[in-house]
């Protein structure tokens, strides 16, 4: 018995090591153990994960296959990933089969609490008709006035005079959370027309923007953990589950708030004309009738995607001018010829007020070097999708059912074969024509910062209209210098967050 045993379990050993060994040689890519798949890799490269995968794709030509699990009928399926960067591929998944590349159940389970069926977290038919609805929102003018107006008063009331209290000090300031702050209470006056002044003086804390970050942070650490795993803590009531259920209720009972007294404020202006350019009130306009809890969804899934984004952009920007200051110095001297032209040689007048609309639209050299940033730094660095059916990418790799696919826009804003042999520096100019006088749009599969195909960022302008507003507000009046003994490091998680934040000295810019 025990001999049969020992035979029984050798020749199981040896089975495997022998499928092992024949699905190791046909996967390109980071090295596979047996069982653990790519875990051990990952997990070494954990602080430098986004420069791995980019290692990683340039060797194996922009493109490579791994196994999470070398486990015996997953990994051919839910344990295989494809990993891709190749532009051609991104366009095959974002636009030529985009119906076969979907969020998927992993995905869509891991932010159901949070964000329900909204636009960032729904496929086919309910995705199609949200993204129709806020489609006709976003191409409005007055959309777009409604942001700068938001984004002028925070530039003027609470960001800019902290930035001057910490240049009276002398005191070093973290820019990453400023900016945090003041993208949220931005998007939050765009989303549902209430501000919760997270950046006003003093910085106070906001119960409603302390339980989004514990609600967000929640639900990404649900995709670290097997999904058995998780759902178990969830219905124990165990470790970050317990914050998430608590931050959840807190959000539910702010945005109830928040929908009751907006219909009670649209049906008397009705009487007295009192306008709502909020997206919240927009949806409510709508001759169909919406659930309060779709109304909530629509509300957090735009803030989600408004708040973090830009904020860490600019992070990203301001980091990249301490250390280029040429062109910290192009992107003076571009704002001040707009200024002398509309606004005169006194410079005095040139920090009472905000740039205005028209004003931000002309800085054609300063979008050029957020773009270059968002190339460099995406600010969601990566995205998976799931396989419904089996097929064949253009590069003629084969992705059966069932797996999964990671479109790296780190990567694909980091290779030699798209971007030249400069692809690593920062030079704006590369969006520019040969002139300098205008913008150029590089093919969106090549930059896919803000998506592409059918799911393309909606708010793309309107991001660029508040990434530029802040940036010239900041970069008009101040010079930035890292503080001492700041060093910069990439935080692991969906949005390319600062680790450390980002910490700099605040000095007085002299434009004379």
């Amino acid at each position: 018995m025990e001999i049969s045993t020992a035979l029984l379990l050798l020749a199981a050993v040896t089975a495997y090591l022998l499928w092992f060994t024949f699905i190791s040689r046909s996967l390109r890519g980071p090295r596979v153990w047996p069982l653990l798949g790519s875990l051990p890799g990952l997990i070494e490269n954990c602080d430098r994960m986004h420069d791995w995968i980019c290692d990683n794709l340039r060797a194996c030509g922009g493109t490579y296959q791994t196994c999470i699990c070398a486990i015996p009928f997953l990994a051919r399926k839910q344990g295989l990933v494809t990993v891709t960067c190749d532009p051609r591929n991104v366009e095959h998944i974002l636009k030529v089969r985009f119906d076969n590349y979907p969020k998927g159940p992993t995905w869509q389970g891991v932010f159901h609490d949070l964000l329900g069926q909204g636009i960032f977290n729904s496929d086919g038919d309910t995705w199609r008709f949200q993204r129709k609805t806020a489609a006709l929102e976003f191409t409005t003018r007055t959309l777009r006035q409604a942001m700068a107006r938001w984004v002028s008063r925070a530039i003027k009331l609470r960001f800019c005079p902290i930035l001057e209290t910490a240049q009276r000090k002398a005191e070093p300031v973290d820019l990453q959370d400023l900016l945090l702050r003041l993208t949220f209470d931005n998007i939050c006056g765009l989303a549902f027309g209430k501000d919760p002044q997270t950046c006003a003086p003093g910085l106070p804390e906001n119960g409603f923007a302390t339980a989004f970050d514990r609600a967000t942070e929640a639900s990404l650490q649900r995709f670290i953990l097997p999904e058995v795993l998780w759902k178990i803590k969830k219905w124990l009531g165990l470790g970050m589950e317990v914050s998430l259920s608590r931050s959840l209720a807190h959000i539910d009972e702010y945005l109830s708030d928040v929908i009751s007294t907006r219909k009670e404020e649209l049906l008397s202006q009705q009487k007295d004309g009192n306008p709502h350019d909020d997206l919240l009130s927009r949806f409510m306009k709508k001759k169909k009738e919406y659930s309060d809890s779709f109304l909530q969804h629509v509300a957090l899934n735009f803030i989600l995607a408004g708040r973090d984004t830009s904020s860490v952009a600019l992070s990203w920007f301001f980091w990249l001018i301490t250390q280029h200051p040429r062109v910290d110095n192009k992107i003076l001297h571009e704002i001040c010829a707009v200024l002398i032209e509309t606004r005169g040689r006194d410079t005095s007048a040139w920090v009472d007020e905000p740039l205005g609309f028209e004003e931000i639209d002309r800085l054609v050299y300063l979008k050029a070097a957020l773009s270059e940033t968002l190339r460099l730094y995406p600010s969601v660095p990566q995205d998976s999708k799931h396989v419904v059916k089996d097929d064949v990418l253009p590069d003629g790799t084969f992705v059966p059912a069932g797996s999964s696919i990671t479109y790296s826009i780190y990567a694909t804003g980091r290779m030699r074969s798209t971007w030249g042999d400069d692809y690593l520096e920062f030079r704006p100019e590369r969006w520019l024509s040969s002139d300098g006088g205008k913008f150029i749009n590089h093919d969106q599969y090549r930059f896919v910062a803000f998506n592409a195909g059918p799911r393309i960022c909606l708010g793309k302008d309107l991001a660029y209209l508040q990434m530029k507003s802040v940036a010239a507000a900041v970069l008009l009046r101040h010079r930035l210098t890292l503080a001492p003994g700041y060093r910069v490091e990439q935080k692991m998680s969906l949005t390319l967050f600062m680790k450390y934040g980002l910490m700099v000295n605040v000095e007085k810019r002299d434009l004379e």
